[in-house]
């Protein structure tokens, strides 16, 4: 009998709804002894059911395959995700979790397993190519069983110091790694290994060469890195910092062609930059901040890709190269505490991505350049350099979404910009130590109610302390000390400023009437300076300002005696 094609074609729904069915019903229905071990699992372990998101909805009446944190292949699980599900207490090493006998991916990150040891019975999980157990506060050693899991491809076992401590102890570096030939990713920060570069260098390169990620921060490693390091072609993450290495940065570092983070921060480093560092074309992140690396920075890549540059901190000298406006895609900089001279180059003017750039303490001299390019910047500090010449608003009239300014111990001249106080992200000016002169103007347009810190210390600014500066009501530290304002002022005033924490008035022509001021209603003032301000009294509302730790009335006209609340 001949089916019409009419008919056929209406059987297609049924037909894609039963195969549907039986995808289901092969890879998504959990397996009822895998069921059953999960259940174990759940009822032989700790966790605060008030935080835990995954574990508190596991039970019977559901097919374990539809549970949070679960995966299943054909009924079976092959994923576990119990990352920062609250367990606390120790894992047991008869757990059912050791009879998951195909798992393939295991997390059980930020937990805390109370310094517990990890059970050896994870070498029986044969099947896993991802273990995480980073920040789950086990203690040491880590067990010989680890080196069984052949087929890892991920291996974290990073812990915070201040949350637990791990070390290989009876299992050398050599043996952990020596049968993990499929690890592309080794994360091991903060475990104690203390071996000296020969013995890690060589048993990473002997034994695990697909690796693409390196994290061993805070492992007491030492020197000297070894040259077989550099048959490991295929690494792109490299961090080896806070280590004690004691050596200069080898040129092999320049032959990882596929390197795009290194981060040697804090580890004793000491010499010279290698000439071609910088030219890695794949580099996006370099963190050699503090470290005793001296001399000149070399050139920059002409294309170069790095997104973070980070060399705070260390002794390198000289001008910058001007090859640093390469650098397009560059978002922060960091070069404070250096031993940078001349002028800043004119070439940052194209690092259109800027989002924070700190080159404070340092001795750059000539004028700042603008950056109204950088339409991202959010935090500038330039403070403690040699930097002269006038800023006006054209500098930072685009900067949308500044937050932090920072131009303290220069010698910057001219009128301060208000128009900065209309930047509507704007929080924190400080402009102290500046020979800034003449009158504060009044501050129009404000749109900065987040501003919270004006520092104006120690310039040339005179006249009256305009009215208009209570529109700032987000301040908490405003510093007008050591100047030449002149004008009376009644302390009350300054109750407008409800989170007001830090105030400096002294050593002004200033004179600072504390008449009518509610002790009750003033803001809890941590630090008051009022010195050289011509009191006649010790103000009232000191009785109940029981936060306050620094208070300068030196030099003023207070007679009679000391309060007793005093």
């Amino acid at each position: 009998m001949r089916i019409s094609l009419l008919s056929w074609l209406s059987l297609i729904p049924v037909c894609s709804l039963f195969l549907s069915f039986l995808v289901f019903a092969v890879s998504g229905q959990c397996l009822g002894k895998q069921q059953s071990l999960l259940l174990d699992l759940k009822s032989s372990i700790k966790f605060n059911s008030t935080l835990a998101t995954k574990l508190v909805y596991w039970n019977e009446s559901t097919d374990c395959c539809s549970w949070e944190g679960v995966t299943c292949s054909e009924g079976r699980i092959v994923g576990l995700n119990l990352d920062s599900e609250s367990i606390y207490g120790g894992l047991d090493n008869s757990s059912s979790l050791f009879c998951l006998q195909y798992l393939q991916n295991l997390r059980l990150a930020s937990n805390n397993f109370n310094h517990s040891r990890i059970p050896p019975e994870f070498g029986n999980l044969t099947n896993l190519s991802y273990l995480n157990l980073s920040n789950s506060g086990f203690s040491s050693p880590v067990p010989t069983q680890i080196s069984r899991l052949t087929r890892l491809v991920t291996l974290d076992l990073s812990t915070l110091l201040s949350i637990s401590s791990l070390s290989l102890e009876s299992l050398d570096f050599a043996t952990l790694v020596q049968n993990l030939s499929h690890l592309t990713k080794l994360y091991l920060y903060g475990v104690f290994i203390s071996a000296p570069g020969i013995e890690w260098c060589k048993a990473l390169s002997s034994s695990l060469p697909n690796l693409r990620v390196l994290s061993m921060s805070y492992c007491f490693l030492s020197r000297p890195f070894h040259s077989s390091l550099k048959k490991l072609q295929s690494l792109s993450v490299i961090h080896l910092n806070n280590n004690r290495f004691y050596v200069t940065i080898p040129e092999f570092f320049e032959d990882f062609t596929n390197l795009s983070s290194l981060k040697l921060n804090s580890s004793r480093l000491i010499g010279t930059l290698p000439r071609k560092i910088l030219q890695v074309p794949t580099l996006q992140l370099l963190d050699l901040s503090k470290n005793e690396l001296n001399g000149p920075l070399p050139k920059f890549h002409p294309n170069g890709a790095l997104q973070s540059l980070l060399l705070s901190k260390t002794k390198f000298l000289g001008t910058l190269p001007t090859s640093i406006g390469n650098l397009k895609r560059l978002s922060k900089l960091d070069l404070s505490g250096c031993n940078f001279n001349g002028s800043i180059p004119i070439s940052m003017e194209n690092l259109t991505h800027l989002v924070h750039l700190n080159m404070s303490f340092n001795n750059f001299s000539g004028p700042v350049p603008s950056f109204i390019m950088a339409k991202n910047l959010t935090e500038i500090n330039l403070s403690n350099n040699n930097l002269t010449g006038q800023i006006t608003f054209n500098y930072w009239k685009e900067l949308q979404s500044l937050v932090n300014l920072d131009l303290r111990y220069n010698s910057l001249e001219g009128s301060i910009p208000m128009s900065l106080f209309s930047l509507p992200l704007f929080q924190k000016l400080q402009f102290s130590y500046n020979p800034f002169p003449g009158q504060l103007p009044e501050f129009f347009n404000i749109s900065s109610y987040q501003l919270d810190t004006l520092d104006l210390i120690s310039n040339n600014l005179e006249g009256p302390i305009p009215m208009s500066i209570f529109e700032l009501r987000g301040l908490q530290n405003l510093l007008l000390s050591s100047n030449n304002f002149s004008g009376s002022w009644q302390l009350n005033a300054f109750q407008q400023f409800r989170n007001l924490s830090n105030l400096g008035l002294s050593h002004n022509s200033l004179l600072i009437e504390c008449n009518g001021a509610n002790s009750s209603s003033f803001p809890k003032i941590e630090s008051l300076g009022l010195a050289s301000s011509k009191l006649n009294t010790v103000p009232d509302f000191l009785r109940n300002q029981s936060n306050l730790v620094i208070l300068d009335p030196s030099d003023n006209q207070i007679l009679g005696e000391i309060p007793n609340w005093v």
